[in-house]
């Protein structure tokens, strides 16, 4: 006999976790094929505000369907971390096609979704 049981089903996260430079590559190249402007959580987990930082960046996430949510360990992922001279975290990109056009250091939620609602809106209102 099976007990039906009505869960409602756990969203799938819409963050990627990038383990690999192959992984930041293809995703970098993907979010730029379609015209993602891309925000990338850069994160340690020793990091007690990065840590912090986890929900609030899913949330983000699920506000933003058009946006490429990325988060990279930099202690995983050390020459992503290198590559884009990333010294504290938690440290947040956006991106556009590739390139850096926004950065916040620190754990600031306010600050962060009001530099990706000004990126995202920049970035709309080029492609339009």
């Amino acid at each position: 006999m099976e007990v039906q049981v009505d869960e409602e089903p756990v969203p799938k996260s819409r963050v990627v976790k990038v383990d690999s430079l192959e992984t930041w590559d293809l995703s970098v190249t993907e979010a730029t094929n379609q015209g993602s402007p891309i925000v990338v959580h850069f994160t340690a987990s020793w990091c007690m505000p990065s840590v912090a930082m986890n929900p609030f960046f899913e949330e983000l996430a699920s506000s933003y369907p058009d946006v490429q949510f990325l988060t990279v360990d930099v202690d995983e992922v050390q020459e992503v971390a290198t590559r884009l001279d990333i010294k504290a975290m938690p440290t947040f990109l956006v991106m556009k096609e590739g390139a850096q056009v926004d950065k916040v250091v620190g754990a600031n939620p306010e600050e962060i979704r009001k530099r990706i609602d000004g990126s995202v809106q920049s970035i709309r209102i080029s492609v339009a």
